[in-house]
């Protein structure tokens, strides 16, 4: 029933436990999940695990930290992962101007590009955007996405931009940091409609209460699902299912989506 629409099971931190990771996901009713593979170095695990375990499907994308290292040798092998099956999504790719590992101009340029492979390649868009709202808004506005579906992962952006990006066809996707005290989400979650609401753990990171402190995994969307339920005062069961129908939509109701996260 509940769908992580975005996590990271190929990174280290899952070496030593990684089917046991995804077993307990699943024992904890999660149908589906999407691991993102943000560097070329990462793509061989995110193919095998995918492989591995037919409830996790893939996305391959360089995240804008390591644009600087964006060559025409990692454009071949993010080429060589796209073919595959059950890569359902192009990401995580965007801007981050908080930490700024790469050049502003850089980020730029590579988040330009790699949108125009993800529509050559028919596939959703997954958007990492941080602390480069307006910069996210022009492209996003001036690239031609056509009908491919764009996800705006882990949002973090207030309401109005929200509304913008709602405007624009986009879907915004809830971590972790929605169970936080001082979190700035609620709002924002009671506004948006629930058909444009995604579950996400961005595991291992951003832990969601109680259980911050600790590192984090797909079973725990399970948390992010109940709170997005009680923000919206409608009964857990109902959310996690029309957020499966959603994720079905945008990742799995296309020519290559042959998997099924609504059972």
């Amino acid at each position: 029933m509940f769908v992580d629409s975005h996590c990271h099971l190929e990174m280290e931190e899952y070496d030593g436990d990684r089917r046991a990771v995804i077993d307990r996901a699943t024992r904890q009713g999660v149908s589906c999940m999407l691991t993102v593979g943000t560097e070329a170095r990462y793509f061989p695990k995110v193919i095998e695990v995918i492989e591995a375990h037919p409830n996790v499907y893939g996305g391959v994308g360089i995240h804008p930290h390591n644009a600087k290292d964006y060559s025409e040798e990692t454009e071949e092998a993010i080429r060589g992962c796209l073919g595959h099956p059950k890569i359902i999504g192009y990401g995580e790719i965007g801007l981050d101007f908080y930490r700024n590992y790469s050049l502003r101009e850089t980020q730029l340029r590579v988040f330009r590009r790699q949108i125009e492979l993800a529509v050559a390649a028919r596939l959703p868009v997954i958007v990492h955007s941080r602390n480069a709202k307006e910069e996210t808004l022009e492209i996003l506005k001036g690239t031609h996405l056509g009908d491919r579906k764009t996800v705006i992962h882990c949002y973090s952006y207030d309401l109005e931009t929200a509304k913008k990006l709602l405007d624009m066809g986009m879907y915004l996707s809830i971590p972790g940091t929605v169970t936080y005290k001082k979190t700035g989400l609620v709002p924002l979650v009671r506004y948006v409609p629930l058909d444009r609401l995604l579950s996400e753990t961005d595991a291992p990171f951003l832990t969601p209460e109680p259980k911050r402190g600790s590192r984090n995994e797909p079973a725990l969307v399970k948390l992010v699902v109940e709170e997005i339920a009680r923000i919206k005062a409608k009964p857990v069961e109902e959310v996690a299912q029309v957020i499966a129908g959603t994720f079905h939509a945008i990742f799995l109701g296309n020519e290559k989506g042959a998997g099924n996260c609504l059972s």
